[in-house]
């Protein structure tokens, strides 16, 4: 190419500004896409954070009035007393902590030989409510569990700590009165836009947890 038609069309080239306009909104589109979509986001896990808050809260108040998932807590108070133990005297100290993630029960302190066996069917009614093994298909309120509340909760997600604070005593017909603490684990946020725009990573939702005094540690009414 001849360079005086060569420095022609590199000077018709520098000052071109055709196509400008367009370099200009798709830039400006795009940080406004992101803007945008990221507020959404920003809203989904503030609910999602919300759900699961309100999840834990369920079910503390279904595992006051459930059996345990430490299969035979109920009867601790009255097991306390082959101990040597007097009728009456305060509750010994103990703390049972069962993981949905393991199935397994672990106790300290005043813990029958051979410790609680885990019961899946109480973790079951707390997490999906009363006669049910799903989500959502709670006849009423007082059926609902923990997953009603938010879908993605399973059994795996949660733990429960029933731990004596002072209340009962050895001996009492309807077992010790421990407080009860539902917590979560190993549920992460799902990012609905950002995570396959920018390809951000699911990060655990906050621990989260609630407590409630026990009342009869039983689903069924008590017998006279």
């Amino acid at each position: 190419m001849d360079p005086d038609k060569q420095s022609a069309f590199a000077h018709r080239l520098a000052h071109d500004t055709q196509g400008a306009v367009l370099v200009e909104v798709t830039i400006t589109l795009t940080l406004m896409l992101v803007f945008v979509l990221g507020s959404i986001e920003f809203l989904v896990l503030f609910y999602q954070w919300n759900a699961a808050s309100k999840a834990v809260q369920v079910g503390a108040r279904v595992a006051a009035v459930s059996d345990p998932v430490a299969a035979g807590l109920g009867t601790l108070s009255n097991t306390v007393l082959s101990a040597g133990f007097p009728a009456g005297s305060p509750m010994p100290t103990f703390t049972v902590t069962c993981a949905g993630s393991a199935g397994v029960c672990s106790c300290n302190g005043a813990c029958p030989p051979g410790g609680f066996r885990y019961n899946s069917a109480a973790m079951n009614t707390i997490v999906f409510g009363r006669g049910s093994t799903s989500c959502s298909d709670a006849s009423a309120v007082s059926n609902m569990g923990m997953c009603d509340v938010f879908s993605r909760i399973t059994p795996a997600n949660v733990v429960i700590t029933y731990a004596q604070t002072g209340l009962g005593y050895a001996g009492r017909p309807g077992g010790p009165v421990p407080t009860i603490t539902i917590s979560l684990r190993d549920l992460p946020f799902r990012f609905v836009f950002l995570g396959g725009l920018v390809g951000l990573k699911d990060i655990d939702i906050p621990a989260l947890q609630s407590s409630i005094t026990a009342e009869d540690l039983s689903s069924r009414a008590p017998s006279f």
